[in-house]
Order: structure tokens, then C-alpha cells, then sequence
């Protein structure tokens, strides 16, 4: 399913991207110039995106400054990951009974090349791929509402970048993410909504793992 997207849409998923892969860090002002020249637009369109993050707190709009990257407060990510567990479990079960081959093919692609991914210390590729994966079912529930509420909650999130060539801890947790990934399609196979529903809400986004967990 595609959509047209307005330019200020394009310019917010662009900047929502910077945050989550990392390149964009908390307590950064954001350099309005400089994404008008890296996207080749005018200043309104960013603004305008700019404006709407910071409505949905992703942003603050700091007087004489400009916009900066919120920091995230102590137990606010336990609480995103609760919400976010009910909401993403809800779209996997609605998006249960639509689910195709050719989608479960597609899932089990993307997990192959997470894999790829990590065994080759290549971060971003993985946060690429975990995105689209996730992406094929939430595009399938139905529920433009719901689609729009996570994405503003999943951008609240500053996700760390690991170096996966020195980072130990941080390729096992990748490797112990997309095992949770094979469940997730093994639950889709299945066609078992409530399954799908209670393991992303208590297992690929338990609360307890908030602090050490990065983008699922």
C-alpha cells in the first residue's frame, strides 16, 4: 500500500530516521539549513515538520536555540514500551488473517538479511531491515489510526548505533532480537492472533528490557 506523502511528510520520516538510527542525539539542536540543503527544499516544509515532532514531544522547542532533541526521562521508556507492546500485538493480531505467503516469504527474507546484517557488523542495514519487517504487517492491519500512534510512539526513541565490529553486548542483543523475529513469523505461519498479540506485548517489547534493549 503506498501513499502520497506531502513534502513536510517526507522531511518529519526523514528526521524521525536521523533519531532512531542514532544520527540525531538527544540534547542536538537540529540544523534547519542543513536539512533544507540535504533534501533540496524550502524552509516551510521543514518548519512545518519540525513543529509537528515537537507537538509529539520528540522534539523541544527551546526559545533563542530552536529545536532540540528531547532526552528521554528516567522510566519514560519502560512506560513507551508498554503502550507500544498492546498497540504493535493489536495490529499483528488484526493483520493476522491478511497475511499472505508471499508476506510470510517477505518476513522470513528481511530476517535472513537482519542476520546478514549483524554477522557483518553493518548497523544500519539491520535497522533497515527490521523497520521493513515490521512495516508488512502493520500495513496490513487496517487501522490507519493505529499505524499513525506507533509511529509517533516509535519516534520517541533515540536508539543506539553499535560499532558490531568491537560491540560484543551489542550484536548479541541484535542476534537475541531477530530470534524474537522467527517467533513472530512462526506465530504469523500459525495464523495465531492471540499468540502473536501477548508476544509482543510481554516478550519483543517487555518493559524490563527498556533500558537495555535497542530498536526492535
Amino acid at each position: 500500500m503506498y501513499k502520497f506523502l506531502s513534502l513536510k511528510d517526507h522531511v518529519y520520516q526523514y528526521i524521525a530516521d536521523q533519531i532512531s538510527k542514532g544520527a540525531l542525539v538527544p540534547g542536538k539542536k537540529i540544523n534547519e539549513n542543513e536539512i533544507c540543503q540535504q533534501l533540496s527544499i524550502s524552509r516551510t516544509p521543514v518548519r512545518e515538520a519540525l513543529i509537528q515532532l515537537s507537538s509529539e514531544g520528540v522534539l523541544e522547542n527551546v526559545p533563542r536555540k530552536g529545536f532540540i532533541i528531547k532526552e528521554m526521562k528516567p522510566g519514560e521508556a519502560r512506560q513507551l514500551y508498554q503502550v507500544i507492546g498492546v498497540l504493535d500485538g493489536l495490529a499483528a493480531q488484526l493483520a493476522c488473517s491478511r497475511i499472505t505467503e508471499k508476506h510470510l516469504k517477505d518476513m522470513a527474507f528481511y530476517i535472513d538479511s537482519m542476520e546478514l546484517a549483524i554477522d557483518s557488523d553493518n548497523y544500519e542495514m539491520y535497522y533497515k531491515q527490521q523497520e521493513i519487517f515490521h512495516d508488512i504487517y502493520l500495513e496490513e492491519c487496517g487501522n490507519e489510526v493505529l499505524i499513525g500512534v506507533l509511529s509517533q510512539l516509535k519516534n520517541k526513541f533515540v536508539s543506539k548505533t553499535y560499532d558490531l565490529s568491537t560491540d560484543k553486548k551489542g550484536k548479541e542483543i541484535l542476534h537475541t532480537t531477530n530470534a524474537e523475529h522467527r517467533i513472530i513469523l512462526s506465530l504469523f505461519e500459525k495464523k495465531d492472533s492471540a499468540g502473536l498479540s501477548d508476544y509482543l506485548q510481554k516478550t519483543h517489547w517487555n518493559p524490563e528490557l527498556a533500558c537495555t534493549e535497542v530498536t526492535s
